[in-house]
């Protein structure tokens, strides 16, 4: 990539963190680009669509949860791990507003430009589920997909400014109900 292109494009993510996080997932492209100083072309030349967008913003952090859980995995015991991950996702959640209803989407359409991060924090949170469960400490009938639908629920719960307050309230009593007493 020329260097040139290769600035613009830093310069387009840099401003699409702040818009995004100030308008959530819905930020218009056009606002996004006259902020960046580029033309909406240029923005939609590195971005041809707002999920290519996402993508780039949130690959990062979705790896990283990814990668959490791997270190969850062999560090902590299973509850312990599924419930720091659990904590983390969500809060990643609520620092994209809107995300989580993209993030659902995604996951059952492998033509989305999200679907690869999605489905690894899917797959990565169904094992830390498992190992739970392995261990009896989790509910046995539960499935990665359930904790995956728990997590975007409450995602877009807390993104309700009259939920937001009582967020970690909520991912408590979600916790509890994953966890065996």
């Amino acid at each position: 990539m020329r260097a040139d292109a290769q600035k613009n494009r830093n310069q387009i993510l840099m401003v699409a963190r702040d818009v995004v996080a100030e308008h959530g997932a819905e930020a218009s492209m056009r606002d996004i680009a006259r902020r960046a100083g580029v033309g909406l072309a240029t923005l939609l030349r590195h971005f041809s669509t707002r999920e290519a967008l996402f993508e780039a913003l949130l690959c990062t952090h979705l790896d990283t949860l990814t990668r959490k859980a791997d270190e969850l995995e062999s560090s902590a015991s299973a509850d312990e791990a599924l419930l720091t991950w659990f904590r983390e996702l969500v809060a990643f959640t609520r620092s994209y507003r809107g995300v989580v209803a993209m993030m659902a989407a995604a996951h059952a359409n492998p033509d989305s430009a999200l679907y690869a991060s999605c489905a690894a924090v899917h797959s990565a949170g169904a094992r830390l589920l498992r190992r739970a469960q392995d261990e009896g400490t989790a509910r046995a009938d539960m499935t990665g997909d359930d904790l995956f639908a728990l997590i975007t629920a409450l995602g877009w719960t807390v993104d309700q400014p009259s939920f937001a307050p009582r967020a970690d309230h909520l991912v408590k009593l979600m916790t509890s109900a994953i966890l065996k007493s």
